[in-house]
């Protein structure tokens, strides 16, 4: 491949930071060493205009070039960078993070390790690194040095940092490969330039469009990569905005505070001036501040103190506030149809007598006069009446009801010698 200025712009903007490419790149160059002075010429035009990751790449491949120029004892390239080496390893090392610089410096100690340069060049990289540094210590950068470094970025533009610098990384690899396809573009369709034989008509055509599909596909990278870092930078553009509308508001309470307090100022120095006693100006200082809106304290909801209902520790049978009370001797009246119990004399030959008693044997019936005597002689509290069949019986309270049917059975002279008959009733 013929050696033009074009072809090497190509490879530079081809190259990173790969063993393989700067050793392939570097074998392209030292080819064409009849060019060396042009090279290093254009390399160093590539350091001033690269971002600092390419810079260093940049340095690589001069690194390679110098060393294999070195053991295969061609000094052309040797000649070429001696007077131009110093000025581009000061322009690659300076605006670098200090990993780079770091690298460019390991660099530089190989260089005189191995004799690459002569000493006086030598001395004059290492002088110059120096300075750098001694530049960067004592005096601070107007802006913090390059746009996109990582030690002098702020905070708020970091996200933004690698969108931009893949934007720029995609412009470098476009702008050779748009120049060259449309170089070639010219040659190939411009009417003054003869027309080749149609092999080779063809075999141009061919290569112009591989050559303008690179090109196609480097743009299109690069509107990607401005894609991207125009979204980025709509989000910070947002994220502004509203922290821009929070500080305007602030700005505004802040200015109506320091109004007010200095219209109190004024007032309280009148105050002074005038000779009112300290209770007046106490006065005009508890005063509400002019233009601002005092701070309401809104009384908190409470619960009101309600006493519980009365149901929640009355007993349960204790009287209630809302019935009247009745004392224990007076009885309600009636109502107004009661119900009368009636006794109904018994069916003719139907027995009055209970059934135990029918069961055992005839009972002779009570007369009246037995039993009002009876009743005479009960007590209350120690007997109780039974009603049952017509049929009144004197009980015990004290007693169980199988001694009370025993001493019915008792003062009876029908059940003498019950005994004798109750083997025949069985």
């Amino acid at each position: 491949m013929a050696f033009t200025e074009d072809s090497l712009k190509a490879k530079l903007s081809s190259l990173n930071e790969t063993q393989d490419s700067i050793s392939t790149v570097g074998q392209w160059i030292l080819f064409h060493r009849r060019h060396a002075d042009k090279i290093a010429q254009l390399w160093f035009q590539r350091v001033k205009e690269s971002s600092p990751n390419k810079k260093l790449t940049l340095v690589y491949l001069a690194n390679e070039i110098v060393q294999q120029s070195k053991i295969r004892k061609k000094d052309e390239f040797l000649k070429a960078f001696d007077p131009i080496i110093t000025e581009g390893t000061a322009a690659a090392y300076k605006g670098s993070n200090p990993d780079i610089q770091n690298k460019i410096r390991r660099v530089v100690e190989v260089w005189r390790q191995r004799l690459v340069f002569r000493p006086q060049i030598q001395d004059s990289i290492e002088r110059s690194l120096d300075e750098i540094d001694r530049s960067r210590t004592t005096r601070k950068p107007a802006l913090g040095g390059s746009l996109f470094s990582s030690t002098s970025i702020p905070p708020e533009l970091k996200p933004v940092e690698p969108l931009a610098t893949a934007v720029q990384k995609a412009e470098l690899t476009a702008k050779p490969a748009i120049t060259t396809a449309n170089q070639d573009y010219e040659k190939l369709t411009n009417p003054n330039n003869a027309i080749p034989t149609p092999p080779m008509h063809a075999a141009g055509l061919a290569a112009l469009v591989k050559k303008l599909a690179v090109a196609e596909s480097a743009v299109a990278d690069g509107i990607k990569a401005r894609q991207v870092l125009i979204s980025g930078l709509e989000k910070l553009l947002e994220t502004n905005k509203a922290k821009l509308a929070q500080e305007e508001v602030q700005l505004g309470d802040l200015t109506t505070r320091k109004d007010a307090i200095d219209s109190r100022k004024r007032e309280v120095e009148q105050a002074i001036m005038k000779g009112l006693s300290a209770a007046e100006t106490n006065k005009i200082s508890a005063a509400p501040l002019p233009g601002l809106v005092q701070p309401t304290h809104e009384r908190p909801d409470v619960e009101e103190l309600t006493p519980p209902p009365m149901e929640s520790f009355t007993p349960v049978g204790s009287p209630r506030p809302d019935v009247p009370d009745v004392p224990d001797d007076v009885f309600k009246d009636p109502p107004a149809h009661p119900v009368e119990l009636v006794a109904a004399p018994a069916p003719l030959g139907a027995s009055t007598a209970p059934a135990s008693a029918t069961a055992i044997g005839a009972v002779n019936t009570i007369n009246a006069a037995e039993l009002l005597r009876s009743i005479g002689h009960a007590r209350p509290e120690e007997s109780s009446i039974v009603y049952g069949q017509g049929t009144y019986k004197k009980r015990k309270m004290s007693r169980s009801a199988a001694e009370d049917e025993f001493a019915a059975f008792a003062g009876d002279d029908d059940v003498n010698g019950i005994d004798s008959n109750l083997g025949d009733l069985i």
